[in-house]
């Protein structure tokens, strides 16, 4: 089980780094935007579509990219984000939202008062996935279901592996695993999670790109290791060589990410 922290988060620190990054965080977020896209696909197939009236959370809402999209699938639409700065940008939307700041481990709901949530890339930066997921089922109705995607174990393993010849270390967040993502689901109460695992691929020109994004979002180590930066240009030199083994026939530096959407019905 996985009641117990998964991993240490120091989460002022979390609210910081992304908010530091909200105001150019959009013009680094190409992967977070396909990703929260094909979610949304998802949650037409499912019913969720323009105009159904209803509740409506987008968990880890972030600079609001999603909200006017989501606004127009329910009646009341509510964004939450740890970040307050990531939320102050939110506000420039225009999409109507009421925006919150909070935990998505202490969802500041009632019970059983939301239809639906929508949730990209947010929770795979809770230290107890299985009480994100109790809180989830708490504050919705029954029937109501939950729309997410989450990094899983693998990703950026490129980069890590890199990191590693580097000085050792991995450089990069640990992530849940599939099975431990399903067992965090149903600790939560969800008893049968539909959840689909994806390998999502990225390339750069250069390993410049890639840390510039990865810096641009705020996504920086959080949790565990807490070492110290990039380091000085001998081993930013030192990476990049390292890197060159994962340059692809078509010239570009292969980036991939393990990606899971998941759908959730509280009974």
């Amino acid at each position: 089980m996985l009641h117990e922290r998964f991993q240490w988060v120091d989460k002022a620190q979390l609210a910081r780094r992304f908010g530091a990054a909200a105001r150019h965080y959009d013009a680094h977020a190409r992967f977070q935007q396909e990703v929260g896209q094909a979610l949304l696909v998802r949650m037409s197939a499912a019913g969720i579509h323009e105009g159904p009236g209803g509740c409506g959370l987008d968990l880890g809402c972030g600079t609001g990219f999603f909200l006017p999209d989501l606004a127009s699938r329910c009646d009341v639409l509510t964004g939450l984000d740890l970040a307050p700065g990531m939320l102050a940008q939110a506000t420039l939307r225009g999409s109507g939202a009421r925006l919150v700041c909070g935990d998505a481990e202490a969802l500041p709901f009632a019970d059983q008062s939301l239809d639906w949530v929508f949730s990209s890339l947010a929770l795979q930066w809770c230290e107890r996935p299985a009480q994100a997921f109790a809180e989830l089922h708490r504050v919705l109705k029954p029937g109501g279901q939950v729309f997410f995607s989450t990094l899983l174990s693998g990703s950026l393993w490129q980069l890590r592996e890199a990191w590693r010849a580097v000085d050792g270390r991995a450089h990069v967040n640990r992530f849940l695993t599939l099975p431990q993502l399903q067992q965090a689901a149903r600790d939560g109460g969800f008893e049968t999670p539909e959840l689909c695992p994806l390998t999502w691929s990225l390339a750069y020109p250069a390993l410049s790109g890639l840390l510039r994004d990865l810096k641009g979002i705020g996504a920086s180590q959080v949790n565990d290791e807490r070492p110290a930066g990039l380091g000085n240009r001998q081993r930013l030199r030192r990476l990049g060589e390292a890197y060159e083994r994962y340059r692809q026939p078509d010239g570009l530096l292969a980036a991939s990410y393990e990606v899971c959407l998941g759908c959730l019905v509280r009974a």
